[in-house]
């Protein structure tokens, strides 16, 4: 098949096999490896400076415009702009956080946060899902499904409730999806199934179940998702006047952004459109370090995508042997078996990047950091920002060098933790964190209790000065 201006391709260079933009897969017919969303760069001529984007900022009215996803339109050009699908997803801010920059070790000016809860369902799987959802149409799907910790849930309902295009199915496992997360797949209308098992599991079986019956796949195995996801560094580079920063930390879940973010550096690369390329940081969770356990301990990399199969396999079968699940308070990287491993293995060849295990006590330490910053986050962005710490402790990260932490999603995605360990209540810190390995809370914010009494109401206030 002769590739059109926009194909998908397989990512494994022994195999490089090609299909239409519309088709709608997830893995190659003949290897089964991954694909990615290809273009035939030297007739799309794609603009020469990343500073032509700088025109469509007064377009406010046009909806494709006022997307920070579709804003950069012409670096990913698979659909016409009649065919996108947007929210106003991407409208997220770059903030310098010297507060948190000092608790990281970082000089003045050098830590930035991008805040990607500041997007419509309170994370950043929206640059995806629009990305996705503009697909989906292109294929003329009416259902639409996904498995999720929960973020992913959200932004797929959402979407389909918004644009009516589609029906969402989500698979969720068994007590693992915050409120905070559930309520929006449930409040947006979209078909919930509560599966006996974890992610994992529900990944096996949503995948299952759209190849069975046509239902069209938005978890981030769906190429189109990362496009979308591409953005967030192309907006990361627009507050930063196109200059690359040193660093990109970002948490380690399914690996979505990770890859996404590595493949963006490489085109622009490419293209020149960027000097040089940041380096990359992956961040897991202590409880589901899966990439941290293959890339540090047993020597997985991309090796010109020779990939060790055997290693992930025999990992995983160690996995099931010993009934080990994933678990950490940050539940939306809370996955022992990431989809996009090999695409992230890729980024981090290209990127020159590094992986780090963090601490659920680490997370939510970090976690109030952030927040005493002005910038709520939900758990699992804070492993981004406790991974930078780590980085620096280690003299992997120079204090001097300009780092961008992701904040994935919005502090009220789980509040559960969030008060938890803000509380004075011993017996409810132990029950809600204390099973995970936090011992103690030390930037916590307490609460005080006073009686209904003007002069101890201010009497308190006082010793508060």
């Amino acid at each position: 098949m002769s590739p059109e201006l926009a194909y998908q391709k397989c990512i494994s260079p022994a195999c490089g096999a090609t299909y239409g933009v519309a088709e709608v897969r997830v893995a190659c017919d003949r290897c089964g490896d991954l694909l990615d969303v290809e273009y035939d760069w030297d007739r799309l001529r794609p603009p020469d400076s990343l500073r032509y984007f700088e025109q469509w900022w007064g377009h406010r009215r046009a909806p494709t415009r006022h997307s920070g996803v579709w804003r950069f339109h012409e670096l990913l050009p698979y659909a016409a702009p009649e065919s996108l699908v947007t929210v106003g997803e991407g409208q997220t801010l770059l903030q310098q956080a010297d507060g948190v920059g000092s608790y990281v070790g970082l000089q003045p000016g050098r830590l930035h946060l991008q805040y990607e809860g500041m997007n419509p369902s309170g994370s950043f799987k929206d640059n995806g899902m629009s990305a996705a959802f503009t697909h989906a149409r292109l294929s003329g799907a009416s259902r639409a499904a996904c498995a999720s910790t929960g973020n992913t849930s959200a932004s797929l309902a959402m979407y389909s409730a918004v644009t009516q295009l589609m029906k969402a199915v989500i698979f969720i496992g068994s007590g693992k999806i915050s409120y905070g997360k559930l309520s929006q797949a449930l409040e947006y209308g979209a078909l919930t199934l509560q599966i006996d098992g974890d992610f994992d599991d529900a990944m096996a079986r949503v995948q299952e179940v759209s190849r069975d019956l046509g239902i069209y796949l938005v978890n981030s195995v769906n190429p189109f998702r990362l496009e979308g996801q591409k953005t967030i560094m192309l907006r990361v580079l627009e507050s930063l006047d196109w200059e690359p920063p040193d660093w990109i930390v970002v948490p380690g879940g399914n690996l979505g952004n990770s890859s996404a973010f590595g493949k963006a550096f490489a085109e622009l690369a490419r293209l020149g459109l960027i000097s040089r390329v940041p380096r990359l940081a992956v961040i897991n969770a202590a409880g589901a370090d899966t990439l941290s356990e293959l890339y540090n301990r047993r020597g997985l990399r991309w090796n010109g995508g020779q990939v060790g199969g055997s290693l992930v396999a025999d990992y995983y079968r160690q996995l099931d042997a010993q009934h080990r699940k994933a678990s950490t308070i940050a539940s939306a990287i809370e996955i022992n078996r990431p989809v996009n491993l090999r695409k992230c293995l890729r980024a981090l060849d290209f990127c020159n990047g590094v992986v780090r295990q963090v601490t659920d006590q680490d997370i939510l330490d970090a976690k109030a950091r952030v927040g005493a910053g002005g910038f709520g986050c939900e758990p699992a962005s804070a492993a981004s920002v406790a991974g930078a710490k780590l980085l620096v402790r280690e003299g992997v990260i120079g204090p001097d060098e300009r780092v961008v932490c992701i904040l994935t999603g919005h502090q009220l995605k789980d509040p559960t933790a969030t008060v938890a360990y803000h509380t004075a209540d011993r017996e409810h810190f132990q029950q809600a964190l204390g099973s995970r390995g936090v011992e103690r809370a030390e930037f916590a914010n307490y609460a005080i209790a006073v009686p209904n009494d003007l002069d101890r109401i201010i009497q308190a206030i006082e010793q508060d000065r």
